[in-house]
């Protein structure tokens, strides 16, 4: 058989639940679907909860201390503002082996560089905010359509109090989802499959929607889709941050949160959902066009997200400094040829960046063995596989400078090292949603030894430049604040 096709369809900030059946309650359709037909990963995470750094670690198969891309590279304080072109990435093996490479919507991984400069035939899509170098054409389409994009104001606006000014949170957009940005990368992805199918040879497209990013801007029928009067509370509304590190409690105001009344975050939850579920249809809009193009059976679909959004989940707003799951955990499903399995759930522990080296093996490319990231391909066949005992994320700050974390989890325990703050220790199977710190309690002694071990070495085994300053401070009493 060809070589297989790549779809990859990939969100901003999509919480892991979304598509969980047991999960928040929008309609997926599409991606159910997908699911139905291959493999949902229930233990799926980022690296990191940052846009640029989670993006450069899909590309390259790296932790973000391996790559270099720490903090959002469109802010002042980056550290890094682009991915070194020497590191090598999917897009570049890809066309190297003989694939058209496509790429529709979001980039944010440098500053400068460009997905041409990664493999990619770059078709449109972007956005000013993180690539002004890359204008598509959406209000062009927009006026075709007799919008005009400059009069296109939010109605019933909900916003981020600061002392001096206000942000954007959420609202109504008064356009027609076919004006949506959503929308147009849908269309252009629509388009761009016709075109590759027409092409000798496999290809591989990537779609990255912006959404369900905040601000959650969202149409009609969409903004009115889910009621917010009718949502059940979240169990993590229950948060206190009794025991927890003060970053969590400041972040409240530093993110200008702090005084939304209950109807408001329901609302936010509300724009949310809809959201997602416009989104889904545009997916389902572009697997309808694979099966138009006969291309599907060949082709290996991809639904991910670079990482989640706390939507008021731990009351929080966006992500920051906090390894919860609702940023780390993130959706993946998988369907195409030789997926084993049809409506199959893996448990296995993944990672975002696992996705890098399974391209590359299914493409027949080879695998550089300088990767942090091992391919799925094992879990997608189903084979008999050594798997992962943990999954490990870090932090380094985003707008307000360094700020240092690094996590382990496993199945049952997620240990959190906080550089400036007392640490965390969670027991999933009976926390599930991460309420109780257990950092100093004395029946978890054992397990907080074993994990600071294991976090311990993996620092050092990875080349995490904090390692040497880590390992002394991994081993004192664990509530001790610094």
């Amino acid at each position: 058989m060809a070589r297989p096709n790549v779809l990859l369809l990939l969100t901003d900030q999509e919480r892991h639940d979304l598509v969980d059946p047991d999960g928040v309650p929008v309609e997926t359709e599409a991606i159910d679907g997908l699911a139905a037909d291959g493999v949902r990963f229930s233990h799926a995470f980022t690296p990191i909860s940052i846009c640029s750094s989670a993006r450069a670690s899909l590309l390259t198969g790296l932790y973000p201390h391996n790559h270099g891309i720490l903090n959002n590279v469109h802010e002042p304080d980056a550290v890094q503002t682009d991915l070194a072109e020497s590191l090598p990435t999917f897009g570049t093996a890809l066309r190297e082996a003989g694939y058209h490479n496509s790429y529709v919507g979001k980039w944010h991984v440098g500053r400068t560089g460009t997905p041409e400069d990664f493999g990619f035939d770059y078709v449109g899509g972007s956005d000013d905010h993180h690539d002004d170098h890359l204008q598509g054409g959406l209000e062009a389409h927009q006026r075709e359509l007799g919008v005009d994009p400059d009069s296109a104001e939010p109605e019933a606006p909900i916003h981020a109090q600061f002392p001096d000014t206000r942000e954007l949170l959420g609202g109504t957009l008064p356009i027609p989802p076919e004006a949506t940005r959503t929308y147009y990368n849908a269309e252009l992805t629509i388009q761009r499959l016709a075109q590759l199918a027409e092409t000798d040879g496999p290809f591989f497209h990537r779609v990255d929607f912006q959404g369900p990013h905040h601000p959650y801007l969202v149409p009609e029928p969409y903004a009115s889709m889910y009621d917010p009067e009718a949502l059940d509370p979240w169990p993590s509304d229950a948060e206190t941050f009794d025991g927890k590190p003060q970053v969590q409690s400041n972040y409240r105001d530093y993110r200008g949160v702090g005084e939304l009344s209950r109807a408001e975050w329901d609302r936010l939850r509300a724009l949310y959902m809809g959201f997602m579920h416009h989104i889904d249809d545009q997916i389902g809009r572009i697997l309808t066009k694979l099966d138009e193009l006969g291309v599907a059976e060949n082709t290996l679909v991809v639904h991910a997200s670079d990482h989640g959004d706390f939507t008021g989940g731990h009351r929080q707003w966006n992500k920051g400094p906090f390894m919860y799951d609702d940023t780390y955990r993130i959706p993946l499903v998988v369907r195409g040829p030789d997926v084993a399995g049809s409506g199959r759930v893996c448990d296995d522990l993944v990672s975002l960046f696992d996705l890098m080296p399974t391209f590359l093996e299914t493409a027949d490319a080879p695998v550089p063995e300088t990767l942090d990231a091992r391919s799925l391909w094992p879990a997608l066949r189903d084979d008999d596989r050594e798997t992962r005992d943990a999954v490990f994320g870090e932090y380094h700050g985003d707008e307000m400078g360094l700020y240092s974390q690094r996590m382990v989890r496993t199945k049952q325990y997620k240990y959190v090292f906080n550089a400036p703050d007392i640490d965390e220790l969670y027991d999933l199977d009976a926390d599930p949603h991460e309420l109780q710190n257990l950092v100093d309690h004395t029946d978890y002694g054992d397990v907080r030894a074993r994990l600071r071990e294991r976090l311990a070495g993996w620092m050092q085994e990875t080349g995490d430049p904090i390692a040497q300053f880590t390992s002394r401070h991994l081993g004192r009493t664990a509530g001790t604040r610094r």
